[in-house]
């Protein structure tokens, strides 16, 4: 079984909450609202993406890359995942 059919709630919740972002600045661009208000959410929006991204990534890597019972293989795999929280944030 994908590691994303595990716990689907979580990820649909992120979905649905970047999806209320999305809405958030459509509303703002429909009514005008401040550039730097705006650039926040985007920016709100890209950090809650990344979020997600990096979660379903963590998830293949350790379910689908890395052999679960293979110890040797989730320490290898530790430091790339360390490496990829510190990009994605």
């Amino acid at each position: 079984m994908s590691h994303i059919h595990e716990n689907p709630k979580k990820l649909i919740a992120r979905v649905r909450r970047i999806s209320g972002q999305m809405a958030s600045i459509e509303r703002a661009i429909a009514e005008q609202a401040e550039c730097g208000e705006v650039l926040q959410q985007l920016a709100a929006v890209r950090g809650a993406v990344n979020g997600l991204i990096l979660q379903v990534m963590e998830g293949h890597l350790t379910s689908h890359v890395a052999d679960r019972s293979d110890a040797r293989q989730q320490d290898e795999l530790a430091p790339v995942l360390a490496v990829l929280r510190t990009y994605m944030k």
